[in-house]
């Protein structure tokens, strides 16, 4: 059982800039990893995903303004989030499954508790 738990979350002005973290209880190699946003009412959105071998895919929404990666050594993983709008906040939460990249939580069996990022103009 793989378990993630958030952190990093709070409050920006728009443009500004926030790092959220996701810890993960086994090894972070083994697993595809993906950022999910979401906002009350509406689906759970994948922005930033990464693989085990390191391959990356972001949203249209995010591109050039999110950042994805891991830390091997701390068994983290990692959304650096730049240019901050409005529109970002939601809560934010980390996800693990096995496979290639996928954007989709179909995917996605293990998840974070989430944290809230909130962007006020």
């Amino acid at each position: 059982q793989v378990q993630l738990a958030e952190s990093g979350g709070g409050s920006v002005q728009a443009g500004g800039s926030l790092r959220v973290s996701c810890v993960v209880s086994g090894y972070i190699q083994r697993y595809r990893m993906t950022w999910f946003r979401q906002t009350p009412g509406k689906e759970r959105e994948g922005v930033a995903g990464i693989d085990a071998v390191g391959r990356i895919t972001y949203a249209d929404s995010v591109k050039g303004r999110f950042t994805i990666s891991k830390d091997y050594a701390k068994n983290t993983l990692y959304l650096q989030m730049n240019s901050l709008t409005p529109n970002d906040t939601a809560t934010y939460y980390c996800a693990a499954g096995t496979g290639g990249l996928s954007l989709s939580r179909l995917d996605f069996a293990y998840w974070g508790q989430g944290t809230q990022v909130t962007v006020s103009s």
